[in-house]
């Protein structure tokens, strides 16, 4: 598997620029002409929207949103996120919410490496902290794919330091009744860059999205 870093800890990405090598990979990686590629960026600020968002889940003061072909609904990128694209081909009898949940258990790993009991909520996509002392279940990585070709498109944001109040513009992933956190506010101190945490995700990843038989994640909640 291959880690391409476009402007991670440089500079911020217009989500354009991001999405046309997005594509780019895609068609080499459906042809057969690249391995598994995981694409690491830090966006400039942007709502995109999924094809299942409603407008009451927009955003209240009319800020432009990015329609894109992925699942899910309407979500935030910005400074402090961590957006990863892994382009993987899938194999006939790997199903989609298997990929979904490999992807949940890399970030589940990682945010347990800095003791961070993260999991999954029946139901509902992307990884989850439990309704504790510190606050109600709340999401600190969002997650929306397509498949086209057997590849995978799109990915996930895991909110690193992000001006959290961005959020509260829109209803994040048609979910009103739960919160959205970072990793810097559950540890209640400075978290670490985007490029540390991306590059240990990257073991995690590698092993996760090899495709081999995952019993746990197969059966995982969701």
């Amino acid at each position: 598997m291959e880690f391409r870093y476009l402007g991670l800890g440089e500079r911020l990405v217009d989500y354009a620029e991001s999405d046309a090598e997005q594509r780019r990979l895609h068609a080499l990686v459906a042809d057969g002409l690249l391995g598994p590629q995981v694409l690491f960026v830090e966006h400039r600020p942007v709502y995109t929207q999924g094809r299942t968002t409603l407008d009451a889940e927009r955003p209240r003061d009319h800020t432009p949103v990015v329609n894109v072909d992925r699942g899910g609904k309407i979500t935030y990128h910005g400074p402090g996120q961590l957006v990863g694209y892994p382009i993987v081909f899938l194999p006939w009898k790997t199903g989609v919410v298997n990929y979904v949940r490999r992807v949940e258990e890399a970030l589940i790993r990682l945010l347990a490496e800095f003791g961070l009991s993260a999991g999954r909520v029946p139901g509902r996509t992307g990884v989850w902290l439990p309704a504790d002392a510190a606050g109600p279940e709340r999401k600190i990585a969002a997650i929306g794919i397509r498949v086209a070709k057997q590849t995978t498109l799109h990915g996930f944001g895991l909110n690193i330091n992000p001006d959290l109040s961005r959020f509260d513009n829109i209803i994040p992933c048609g979910i009103a009744d739960a919160g959205v956190t970072s990793l810097e506010r559950e540890l209640a101190g400075t978290a670490p860059s985007l490029v540390e945490i991306a590059r240990r995700l990257e073991p995690h990843l590698s092993e996760l999205l090899r495709l081999a038989p995952y019993e746990s994640v197969e059966n995982g909640r969701g």
